[in-house]
């Protein structure tokens, strides 16, 4: 084992009301799993008394104590790339960053949410049919599930939100970045749930705070998959009824275990056990 591999390691997730984040929890137990002293720390906004303005304070201060990387959620995804020197390319399509890494002064900016769900898909409903489907949300966890629907072979897909314009802008950049697939805002969800194979919901509804169901259940069709990006709770309102009417689903675990999976092997440089990091975020979600 190098020296390097010895040194200890320090990250952090920048972001407003975190506490109750598992990724602290996760990235630790894998660093021990892996004999690296390992410290992982919650940079909370809301706890601090900060806002997204304070982003360069905090970079600087990360830099200054010797982070190896920060993840990054809202309010601050859009927010930190000013402040970076260098972005992956998936984090310049998304236009979002959750990972930064800090290595020899830079600060280098990239985006595993989107494989995080691609992996989770890939893993979970793997044989499920991708002619055409129908999102929720159009915010930052949408741009994340729209991109690696697409980049999985997606062939159509309808964007909802609450926001018409938000939906119409997301069809719009998703177009551009995949001109194989016909991408659009919607405006009749029961329609395109009629023609839809699946269902991908980025919004968060279902959420211990925002409990209820984010469509009519009446849309949902055995036929249908479903996919959610929601995880506290794992079980959502949307899965047991898509469950009950015989739906395929996929949960929002997946996507929050792979998106530090990815994290994780940025910020170590080493390749982390995705098995055994899922057997902990349920051991964890139990």
């Amino acid at each position: 084992m190098t020296e390097t591999l010895l040194k200890p390691l320090k990250a952090g997730l920048i972001g407003a009301g975190i506490q109750a984040s598992l990724t602290p929890a996760m990235h630790m137990r894998e660093g021990a799993a892996q004999g690296l002293t390992y410290d992982y720390e919650l940079i909370d906004l809301s706890q601090r008394g900060a806002s997204p303005d304070d982003l360069p304070r905090l970079l600087r201060e990360a830099e200054l104590r010797g982070l190896c990387g920060l993840n990054i959620t809202h309010p601050c995804k859009q927010l930190v790339i000013p402040f970076l020197d260098e972005l992956s390319d998936e984090a310049r399509d998304l236009g979002a960053v959750n990972t930064v890494v800090l290595k020899a002064g830079r600060r280098i900016g990239h985006n595993t949410d989107w494989w995080g769900f691609a992996e989770s898909f890939r893993r979970g409903l793997p044989d499920v049919a991708l002619s055409n489907a129908v999102q929720l949300g159009a915010g930052g966890a949408g741009v994340a599930t729209a991109y690696a629907a697409l980049s999985l072979g997606l062939a159509s897909l309808t964007v909802f939100d609450r926001e018409v314009e938000r939906s119409e802008a997301l069809a719009s950049s998703m177009s551009a970045l995949f001109p194989q697939a016909n991408i659009a805002g919607g405006t009749d969800l029961a329609s395109s749930m009629r023609t839809a194979d699946g269902l991908i919901h980025a919004t968060p509804t279902g959420m211990a705070k925002y409990p209820g169901m984010p469509l009519p259940a009446a849309l949902l069709e055995p036929r249908h998959w479903v996919a959610e990006v929601v995880y506290f709770p794992l079980e959502t309102e949307l899965l047991a009824e898509a469950r009950r009417r015989g739906c395929s689903t996929l949960d929002g675990g997946g996507m929050a275990v792979f998106q530090a999976v990815g994290a994780f092997r940025l910020f170590t440089g080493r390749e982390p056990d995705a098995a055994r990091m899922l057997r902990h975020f349920k051991a964890l979600t139990a």
